[in-house]
C-alpha cells in the first residue's frame, strides 16, 4: 500500500484545522516538523511513521491503537524517558524522541525530595476527567458555588467530544445540532469563566489513599489533593479482537482512529475495512469518507445491523458495503497491514470454508465496543460487578450515582458506556448530587430540584427509547437503592471515605 509523507488533511467539508506554528523535534536524530497542538504520535504518523516500538519478547512491530493513552501501543523513549506515553505528549521544539524494544530501560531519579515540586490542593469537589460527564460535572458545581479542580490525562480538555463532527439529537439543552466538538469548546469556555475551579491537564491520578487523600503527578508537579467528595468520568476504552497478525500497525480502534482523522486532522489511512457495524462503527466509517479514506467495507459477525438506519443508509449511498454474518478472519503485512480477509459465519460463529473475500487495506478498524475504565473506583474499594450490557465491571451505585465509597460519584461511560448525552446528565446529576450535601440549604434545595428533574427525563424518556434498552437494563442492574448502600458498606467496607 501507498506510505504518503504527508497525511495531514487540509481540505475537510467540515473541519477547519487552525494548526498551530511549526516546531522541529527529533526523532531517531532526524528533525521532523511539526504544529503545536499536536502529539508527538500524531506528528510523527502524519509524517508517514507507522512504527513506534517493538514488542518485548517476539520483537514485533507496535503502532497507534487508543491513542487516548491506555494502552501500551505508543510508548516511546521521549527526552531519555522510556515508556512515555506519546498519543498525550504534546510536540515542543527541540523534542528528542526514539523508539524502544519492549519495556524500555528503568530510570533512577537522582532528584532529592527538595528539587521535587509539590502543590497542596483543598477543594469541595475533585472531577477525575475532563471529558462529557467530567466538564458538565465541574461546570455544574461551579455554577453551584462549590470550589473544584478539574484533573485530566490529556493536554487538552474534551475527552471523546473532541472527535466527534456529527450532529447531536435532541433538545437545545441538551446541544441538539451541535457536534461533540463544539460543545467542548462551550463547556471550556464557560469553565474558564469561573475562578473557583482549577484545571489540571497533562495530569495523572496515581492512586487514592486513607484520610480521601488523592495523589497526582504531571510532568513537573506532585499533586496531593484533599477534595470533600470525587466525581469519577474517566470514560472507556477500547476493546481488542483476536485474529492473527492482531498486533501489526494499521490495525486502530475506532476511537484512535477518530482522535487522529478529526482532533488533529491527520487521514488513519488510505483504505479501511471496519469490523463492527454499531453506531460507532458506521458513524467513523462517513467520517472516514470525508476525510477521504476510502472505505472497503464493513463488516458485521451478527446477522443485522447494530446501528441506527440513519448512519448506515450515509455510507451506502456511497457505495459501501455492509456484510452481514461476517468477520474478520485475518491480517497480512510487513510493517503494517496491507491485506485483511474476512469470512461468513454459521449460527455458531464459525467460519464457514469458501466465503473468504480479501480486502486490499493499510486499515483495520476495530469498532467492536467499549469496556469503562474503572481502575479508580476499584482502587479506592468501590463495589463492582460485572455487567455486560454496559461493557464490564462497573461499580454499584444509587440513582445519584453515588458509589460504596463515601462521597465518590461514577459518570458518563465509568458508569457504563452508552454515549454522550447520557454522560453529560450523569455529570449533572452527579455534581448536583454533591451540591446537596455540600451547599448551603438554599442551594442544596435547588440541587435537589434540578437533579430529579434530569433523572426523571433520563429514565422515564431518554433511556425510553428502544434503542436504549440494553444500555436501560444495564443501569439497572448497577443501581441500588439507599437501604442497599448501606448494606454494602457495612458489608464491604472501604478504607476510603471523602467529606
Amino acid at each position: 500500500m501507498p506510505n504518503p509523507t504527508d497525511r495531514r488533511i487540509y481540505e475537510h467539508p467540515i473541519l477547519t484545522f487552525n494548526r498551530g506554528k511549526k516546531v522541529t523535534f527529533y526523532f531517531e536524530g532526524k528533525p521532523i516538523e511539526a504544529y503545536e497542538g499536536e502529539s508527538v504520535a500524531v506528528a510523527l504518523y502524519a509524517v508517514g511513521i507507522d512504527v513506534f516500538s517493538w514488542s518485548p519478547k517476539l520483537r514485533r512491530p507496535r503502532g497507534p491503537f487508543c491513542m487516548i493513552g491506555k494502552c501500551s501501543s505508543c510508548f516511546m523513549t521521549i527526552n531519555g524517558t522510556p515508556n512515555s506515553r506519546a498519543c498525550r505528549t504534546p510536540v515542543k521544539e527541540g523534542l528528542v524522541v526514539e523508539r524502544q524494544v519492549g519495556w524500555g530501560a528503568l530510570q533512577v531519579s537522582t532528584a532529592s525530595s527538595e528539587e521535587v515540586s509539590t502543590e497542596k490542593i483543598e477543594a469541595d469537589l475533585l472531577v477525575i476527567g475532563g471529558g462529557p460527564a467530567g466538564l458538565a460535572a465541574a461546570l455544574e458545581a461551579a455554577e453551584h458555588g462549590l470550589s473544584v479542580v478539574l484533573v485530566d490525562e490529556h493536554f487538552k480538555l474534551g475527552g471523546q467530544l473532541l472527535k466527534q463532527t456529527h450532529k447531536f439529537f435532541g433538545s437545545v439543552e441538551l446541544f441538539g445540532g451541535m457536534r461533540g466538538y463544539q460543545v467542548a469548546e462551550y463547556y471550556v469556555k464557560k469553565l474558564s469563566e469561573h475562578s473557583n475551579v482549577k484545571i489540571l491537564t497533562s495530569t495523572a491520578i496515581y492512586g487514592i489513599f486513607r484520610g480521601g487523600i488523592v495523589g497526582a503527578a504531571s510532568e513537573s508537579v506532585h499533586y496531593i489533593i484533599k477534595p470533600r467528595a470525587v466525581v469519577v468520568a474517566t470514560g472507556a476504552q477500547e476493546r481488542f479482537l483476536e485474529f492473527p497478525n492482531n498486533d501489526l500497525p494499521g490495525v486502530i480502534g475506532a476511537g484512535g482512529a477518530q482522535t487522529i482523522m478529526n482532533e488533529f486532522g491527520v487521514r488513519p489511512g488510505e483504505r479501511a475495512l471496519v469490523v463492527g457495524s454499531g453506531n460507532v462503527g458506521l458513524i467513523v466509517s462517513y467520517q472516514m469518507l470525508q476525510a477521504g479514506v476510502k472505505v472497503a467495507a464493513v463488516v458485521e459477525i451478527l446477522r443485522e445491523i447494530g446501528g441506527w438506519f440513519v448512519h448506515a443508509a450515509k455510507i451506502r449511498r456511497y457505495g459501501v458495503p455492509i456484510l452481514t454474518g461476517h468477520t474478520l478472519k485475518y491480517v497480512e503485512g510487513e510493517s503494517r497491514v496491507s491485506k485483511a480477509v474476512v469470512a461468513a459465519v454459521n449460527e455458531k460463529m464459525e467460519f464457514i470454508p469458501g466465503t473468504e473475500k480479501e480486502f486490499g487495506v493499510d486499515l483495520v478498524l476495530l469498532a467492536i465496543g467499549l469496556e469503562p475504565d474503572t481502575r479508580i473506583c476499584a482502587q479506592a474499594g468501590a463495589v463492582m460487578k460485572y455487567i455486560p450490557e454496559l461493557g464490564g465491571m462497573v461499580p454499584l451505585r444509587t440513582r445519584n450515582l453515588e458509589t460504596t465509597v463515601v462521597n465518590m460519584y461514577v459518570a458518563g461511560d465509568a458508569s457504563g458506556v452508552e454515549e454522550a448525552t447520557t454522560a453529560i446528565m450523569e455529570g449533572q446529576v452527579a455534581a448536583l448530587s454533591v451540591v446537596s450535601k455540600l451547599g448551603d440549604t438554599s442551594r442544596a434545595t435547588r440541587a435537589l430540584e434540578k437533579s430529579s428533574k434530569i433523572l426523571r427525563f433520563l429514565w422515564e424518556e431518554y433511556r425510553a427509547s428502544p434503542l436504549l434498552s440494553r444500555a436501560r437494563r444495564g443501569k439497572e442492574l448497577a443501581t441500588v437503592s439507599e437501604d442497599e448502600l448501606v448494606e454494602l458498606r457495612s458489608k464491604y467496607p472501604s478504607p476510603v471515605s471523602f467529606g
